[in-house]
Protein backbone atom coordinates (compact mmCIF):
# COMPACT_ATOMS: atom_id res chain seq x y z
CA UNK A 1 0.00 0.00 0.00
CA UNK A 2 1.54 3.33 -1.03
CA UNK A 3 2.02 6.12 1.50
CA UNK A 4 -0.36 8.43 -0.40
CA UNK A 5 -3.04 5.74 -0.43
CA UNK A 6 -2.52 5.13 3.28
CA UNK A 7 -2.93 8.87 4.04
CA UNK A 8 -6.03 8.97 1.85
CA UNK A 9 -7.43 5.98 3.77
CA UNK A 10 -6.84 7.67 7.13
CA UNK A 11 -8.63 10.81 5.92
CA UNK A 12 -11.62 8.71 4.81
CA UNK A 13 -11.78 6.94 8.15
CA UNK A 14 -11.55 10.17 10.10
CA UNK A 15 -14.32 11.84 8.11
CA UNK A 16 -16.45 8.70 8.32
CA UNK A 17 -16.14 8.47 12.09
CA UNK A 18 -17.07 12.11 12.55
CA UNK A 19 -19.97 11.93 10.11
CA UNK A 20 -21.52 8.72 11.37
CA UNK A 21 -21.29 9.67 15.03
CA UNK A 22 -24.06 12.14 14.20
CA UNK A 23 -25.87 10.09 11.55
CA UNK A 24 -26.88 7.08 13.63
CA UNK A 25 -29.09 7.40 16.73
CA UNK A 26 -28.35 5.31 19.78
CA UNK A 27 -32.00 4.20 20.06
CA UNK A 28 -33.08 0.95 18.47
CA UNK A 29 -34.80 0.94 15.10
CA UNK A 30 -38.01 -0.73 16.25
CA UNK A 31 -40.10 1.98 14.61
CA UNK A 32 -38.32 1.68 11.27
CA UNK A 33 -38.48 -2.11 11.37
CA UNK A 34 -42.21 -2.01 12.11
CA UNK A 35 -42.64 0.29 9.14
CA UNK A 36 -40.94 -2.24 6.90
CA UNK A 37 -43.21 -4.93 8.36
CA UNK A 38 -46.15 -2.87 7.17
CA UNK A 39 -44.62 -3.11 3.70
CA UNK A 40 -44.56 -6.86 4.14
CA UNK A 41 -48.29 -6.89 4.89
CA UNK A 42 -48.99 -5.00 1.65
CA UNK A 43 -47.17 -7.48 -0.56
CA UNK A 44 -49.17 -9.69 -2.93
CA UNK A 45 -49.41 -13.25 -1.66
CA UNK A 46 -46.70 -14.65 -3.96
CA UNK A 47 -44.18 -12.01 -2.88
CA UNK A 48 -45.25 -12.32 0.74
CA UNK A 49 -44.42 -16.03 0.61
CA UNK A 50 -40.97 -15.20 -0.81
CA UNK A 51 -40.35 -12.56 1.85
CA UNK A 52 -41.34 -15.02 4.57
CA UNK A 53 -38.77 -17.50 3.26
CA UNK A 54 -36.06 -14.86 3.50
CA UNK A 55 -37.03 -13.80 7.01
CA UNK A 56 -37.03 -17.41 8.18
CA UNK A 57 -33.68 -18.03 6.46
CA UNK A 58 -31.98 -15.09 8.19
CA UNK A 59 -33.16 -16.18 11.62
CA UNK A 60 -32.10 -19.78 10.97
CA UNK A 61 -28.63 -18.71 9.81
CA UNK A 62 -28.12 -16.60 12.93
CA UNK A 63 -29.01 -19.54 15.15
CA UNK A 64 -26.92 -21.98 13.13
CA UNK A 65 -23.64 -20.12 12.76
CA UNK A 66 -23.40 -18.26 16.03
CA UNK A 67 -24.00 -21.60 17.74
CA UNK A 68 -21.31 -23.25 15.59
CA UNK A 69 -18.89 -20.43 16.40
CA UNK A 70 -19.63 -20.85 20.10
CA UNK A 71 -18.99 -24.61 19.87
CA UNK A 72 -15.66 -24.05 18.07
CA UNK A 73 -14.73 -21.60 20.85
CA UNK A 74 -15.55 -24.22 23.53
CA UNK A 75 -18.53 -22.23 24.73
CA UNK A 76 -16.95 -18.76 24.57
CA UNK A 77 -18.64 -16.17 22.36
CA UNK A 78 -19.12 -12.60 23.56
CA UNK A 79 -21.98 -10.97 21.64
CA UNK A 80 -22.55 -7.34 20.66
CA UNK A 81 -25.16 -5.75 18.40
CA UNK A 82 -25.94 -2.30 17.03
CA UNK A 83 -28.64 -0.68 14.88
CA UNK A 84 -28.05 1.93 12.17
CA UNK A 85 -30.31 3.80 9.76
CA UNK A 86 -29.79 5.62 6.45
CA UNK A 87 -32.05 6.92 3.69
CA UNK A 88 -31.72 3.72 1.63
CA UNK A 89 -31.41 0.99 4.29
CA UNK A 90 -31.71 0.18 7.97
CA UNK A 91 -29.14 -2.16 9.47
CA UNK A 92 -28.69 -4.45 12.43
CA UNK A 93 -25.20 -5.85 13.00
CA UNK A 94 -24.41 -8.61 15.49
CA UNK A 95 -20.82 -9.58 16.29
CA UNK A 96 -19.46 -12.52 18.26
CA UNK A 97 -15.88 -12.69 19.56
CA UNK A 98 -13.89 -15.57 21.02
CA UNK A 99 -10.53 -17.42 21.11
CA UNK A 100 -10.70 -19.55 17.93
CA UNK A 101 -13.39 -17.83 15.91
CA UNK A 102 -11.93 -14.45 16.75
CA UNK A 103 -14.82 -12.62 15.10
CA UNK A 104 -18.07 -13.55 13.40
CA UNK A 105 -20.04 -10.60 12.11
CA UNK A 106 -23.59 -10.71 10.80
CA UNK A 107 -25.35 -7.87 8.97
CA UNK A 108 -29.09 -7.62 8.39
CA UNK A 109 -29.96 -4.87 5.94
CA UNK A 110 -33.58 -3.78 5.62
CA UNK A 111 -33.38 -2.40 2.11
CA UNK A 112 -35.65 0.51 1.15
CA UNK A 113 -34.49 0.99 -2.44
CA UNK A 114 -32.21 -0.59 -5.01
CA UNK A 115 -29.12 1.53 -4.36
CA UNK A 116 -27.55 0.72 -7.73
CA UNK A 117 -30.62 1.65 -9.78
CA UNK A 118 -32.23 4.22 -7.45
CA UNK A 119 -35.43 2.19 -7.75
CA UNK A 120 -37.90 1.77 -4.90
CA UNK A 121 -38.46 -1.74 -3.60
CA UNK A 122 -41.66 -3.24 -2.30
CA UNK A 123 -39.52 -5.22 0.14
CA UNK A 124 -35.85 -6.11 0.44
CA UNK A 125 -33.34 -7.83 2.72
CA UNK A 126 -29.59 -8.34 2.61
CA UNK A 127 -27.88 -10.87 4.87
CA UNK A 128 -24.16 -11.43 5.33
CA UNK A 129 -21.83 -13.41 7.56
CA UNK A 130 -18.09 -12.75 7.78
CA UNK A 131 -15.87 -15.07 9.82
CA UNK A 132 -12.27 -14.43 10.93
CA UNK A 133 -10.61 -17.43 12.60
CA UNK A 134 -7.52 -17.07 14.73
CA UNK A 135 -5.62 -19.78 12.88
CA UNK A 136 -3.87 -18.41 9.79
CA UNK A 137 -4.33 -21.79 8.11
CA UNK A 138 -7.98 -20.92 7.37
CA UNK A 139 -8.90 -17.78 5.44
CA UNK A 140 -11.84 -15.50 6.11
CA UNK A 141 -15.37 -16.33 4.98
CA UNK A 142 -17.58 -13.81 3.18
CA UNK A 143 -21.10 -15.16 2.66
CA UNK A 144 -24.07 -13.09 1.52
CA UNK A 145 -27.67 -13.52 0.37
CA UNK A 146 -30.03 -10.84 -0.90
CA UNK A 147 -33.71 -10.68 -1.86
CA UNK A 148 -35.33 -7.74 -3.66
CA UNK A 149 -39.05 -7.51 -4.49
CA UNK A 150 -40.34 -4.80 -6.83
CA UNK A 151 -43.79 -3.17 -7.18
CA UNK A 152 -44.18 -4.46 -10.76
CA UNK A 153 -43.89 -8.07 -9.58
CA UNK A 154 -40.21 -8.60 -10.40
CA UNK A 155 -38.04 -10.32 -7.84
CA UNK A 156 -34.36 -11.12 -7.43
CA UNK A 157 -32.41 -13.53 -5.24
CA UNK A 158 -28.61 -13.37 -5.26
CA UNK A 159 -25.54 -13.82 -3.12
CA UNK A 160 -21.77 -14.29 -2.88
CA UNK A 161 -20.03 -17.24 -1.22
CA UNK A 162 -16.27 -17.35 -1.00
CA UNK A 163 -13.22 -17.72 1.17
CA UNK A 164 -10.22 -15.39 1.12
CA UNK A 165 -7.14 -17.44 2.04
CA UNK A 166 -3.85 -16.34 3.48
CA UNK A 167 -1.98 -19.62 3.50
CA UNK A 168 -3.59 -21.88 0.90
CA UNK A 169 -4.21 -25.38 2.24
CA UNK A 170 -5.05 -27.34 -0.90
CA UNK A 171 -7.01 -30.07 0.91
CA UNK A 172 -9.33 -27.54 2.55
CA UNK A 173 -9.88 -25.51 -0.61
CA UNK A 174 -10.67 -28.72 -2.49
CA UNK A 175 -13.30 -29.62 0.12
CA UNK A 176 -14.96 -26.23 -0.34
CA UNK A 177 -14.82 -26.48 -4.12
CA UNK A 178 -16.33 -29.96 -4.16
CA UNK A 179 -19.06 -28.81 -1.77
CA UNK A 180 -20.10 -26.04 -4.18
CA UNK A 181 -19.77 -28.37 -7.18
CA UNK A 182 -22.14 -30.82 -5.52
CA UNK A 183 -24.78 -28.12 -4.97
CA UNK A 184 -24.70 -27.14 -8.63
CA UNK A 185 -24.80 -30.79 -9.68
CA UNK A 186 -27.91 -31.32 -7.57
CA UNK A 187 -29.60 -28.49 -9.49
CA UNK A 188 -28.20 -29.75 -12.82
CA UNK A 189 -26.29 -26.51 -13.42
CA UNK A 190 -22.82 -25.76 -14.73
CA UNK A 191 -20.88 -24.02 -11.96
CA UNK A 192 -18.24 -22.46 -14.24
CA UNK A 193 -20.07 -19.20 -15.02
CA UNK A 194 -20.85 -18.51 -11.35
CA UNK A 195 -17.35 -19.51 -10.25
CA UNK A 196 -15.77 -17.21 -12.85
CA UNK A 197 -17.77 -14.35 -11.37
CA UNK A 198 -16.20 -14.90 -7.97
CA UNK A 199 -12.70 -15.18 -9.46
CA UNK A 200 -12.92 -12.20 -11.81
CA UNK A 201 -15.36 -10.03 -9.86
CA UNK A 202 -17.95 -7.44 -10.82
CA UNK A 203 -16.77 -5.27 -13.75
CA UNK A 204 -18.49 -2.30 -12.06
CA UNK A 205 -16.09 -2.39 -9.12
CA UNK A 206 -14.56 1.06 -8.95
CA UNK A 207 -10.92 0.21 -8.19
CA UNK A 208 -10.20 -3.27 -9.44
CA UNK A 209 -6.49 -3.07 -8.59
CA UNK A 210 -7.53 -3.07 -4.92
CA UNK A 211 -9.95 -5.98 -5.22
CA UNK A 212 -10.04 -8.88 -2.73
CA UNK A 213 -8.31 -12.11 -3.76
CA UNK A 214 -10.69 -15.01 -3.13
CA UNK A 215 -9.91 -18.63 -3.78
CA UNK A 216 -11.84 -19.73 -6.87
CA UNK A 217 -13.86 -22.33 -4.98
CA UNK A 218 -17.15 -20.56 -4.23
CA UNK A 219 -19.72 -18.87 -6.45
CA UNK A 220 -21.32 -15.49 -7.08
CA UNK A 221 -25.05 -15.26 -7.79
CA UNK A 222 -25.11 -11.52 -8.48
CA UNK A 223 -25.38 -11.86 -12.26
CA UNK A 224 -28.15 -13.51 -14.26
CA UNK A 225 -30.42 -15.79 -12.21
CA UNK A 226 -30.04 -19.42 -13.25
CA UNK A 227 -33.80 -20.13 -13.16
CA UNK A 228 -36.92 -18.21 -14.16
CA UNK A 229 -38.63 -19.55 -11.04
CA UNK A 230 -37.47 -17.29 -8.21
CA UNK A 231 -38.30 -19.93 -5.60
CA UNK A 232 -35.91 -22.31 -7.34
CA UNK A 233 -33.25 -19.59 -7.30
CA UNK A 234 -33.87 -19.23 -3.57
CA UNK A 235 -33.48 -23.00 -3.14
CA UNK A 236 -30.13 -22.91 -4.96
CA UNK A 237 -28.61 -19.89 -3.23
CA UNK A 238 -29.79 -20.85 0.25
CA UNK A 239 -28.47 -24.43 -0.09
CA UNK A 240 -25.15 -23.15 -1.43
CA UNK A 241 -24.97 -20.75 1.53
CA UNK A 242 -25.58 -23.47 4.11
CA UNK A 243 -23.44 -26.23 2.60
CA UNK A 244 -20.47 -23.97 1.83
CA UNK A 245 -20.54 -22.24 5.24
CA UNK A 246 -20.94 -25.55 7.08
CA UNK A 247 -17.86 -26.92 5.32
CA UNK A 248 -15.94 -23.74 6.11
CA UNK A 249 -16.79 -23.97 9.82
CA UNK A 250 -15.73 -27.63 9.83
CA UNK A 251 -12.39 -26.49 8.41
CA UNK A 252 -11.83 -24.12 11.34
CA UNK A 253 -12.58 -26.94 13.79
CA UNK A 254 -10.12 -29.21 11.98
CA UNK A 255 -7.28 -26.68 11.85
CA UNK A 256 -7.70 -24.60 15.01
CA UNK A 257 -5.10 -26.51 17.07
CA UNK A 258 -2.67 -27.24 14.24
CA UNK A 259 0.80 -25.66 14.38
CA UNK A 260 1.58 -22.78 12.01
CA UNK A 261 4.57 -20.63 11.11
CA UNK A 262 5.47 -16.95 10.98
CA UNK A 263 5.06 -17.20 7.21
CA UNK A 264 1.44 -18.27 7.76
CA UNK A 265 0.87 -15.28 10.05
CA UNK A 266 2.33 -12.94 7.42
CA UNK A 267 0.01 -14.40 4.78
CA UNK A 268 -2.98 -13.86 7.07
CA UNK A 269 -1.88 -10.29 7.78
CA UNK A 270 -1.65 -9.53 4.07
CA UNK A 271 -5.08 -11.06 3.36
CA UNK A 272 -6.73 -9.12 6.17
CA UNK A 273 -5.20 -5.85 4.99
CA UNK A 274 -6.27 -6.58 1.43
CA UNK A 275 -9.86 -7.12 2.58
CA UNK A 276 -9.96 -3.70 4.24
CA UNK A 277 -8.51 -2.07 1.11
CA UNK A 278 -11.11 -3.88 -1.01
CA UNK A 279 -13.93 -2.53 1.15
CA UNK A 280 -12.59 1.02 1.08
CA UNK A 281 -11.72 1.29 -2.60
CA UNK A 282 -13.08 -1.59 -4.69
CA UNK A 283 -16.34 -3.08 -3.42
CA UNK A 284 -19.09 -0.95 -5.01
CA UNK A 285 -21.37 -1.21 -1.98
CA UNK A 286 -18.92 -0.71 0.89
CA UNK A 287 -17.00 2.04 -0.93
CA UNK A 288 -20.03 4.03 -2.07
CA UNK A 289 -23.31 2.86 -0.51
CA UNK A 290 -23.07 1.05 2.85
CA UNK A 291 -21.71 3.44 5.51
CA UNK A 292 -18.23 2.83 6.89
CA UNK A 293 -19.44 2.43 10.47
CA UNK A 294 -21.80 -0.35 9.40
CA UNK A 295 -19.57 -2.54 7.22
CA UNK A 296 -16.47 -2.05 9.35
CA UNK A 297 -18.32 -3.24 12.44
CA UNK A 298 -19.71 -6.24 10.56
CA UNK A 299 -16.80 -7.53 8.51
CA UNK A 300 -13.41 -5.95 9.28
CA UNK A 301 -10.91 -8.40 10.85
CA UNK A 302 -10.18 -8.09 14.58
CA UNK A 303 -6.57 -7.09 13.85
CA UNK A 304 -5.14 -5.39 10.73
CA UNK A 305 -1.41 -4.71 10.35
CA UNK A 306 0.13 -2.15 8.03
Amino acid sequence: MTLSLFHHTIRILAVALITFSFAFPAATLAGEFNGIDRKFNKLPEEQKALASRMKDFMKAMDDRYFEQAKDINDGELALEDKDFTTDTSDYNVMVGRGPDVEKIGRMWSYVKEDARENEELSWGRFYSIDVHPKTPLVGMLHATMVMQLYPDGRSFVGGWLGVLPGTKVDEDLKDLKVTMDDVFAEFELDVDFYRDLICVGDPREIRREFRRRPACVGASFYARPPFQDVNKNFDLVSKAFVDFTDMYMETIERRKDQAFTEKDIAAQDEMRKRWLIDQLFSDPFASAIVPFEVWSYANVPPVIKF
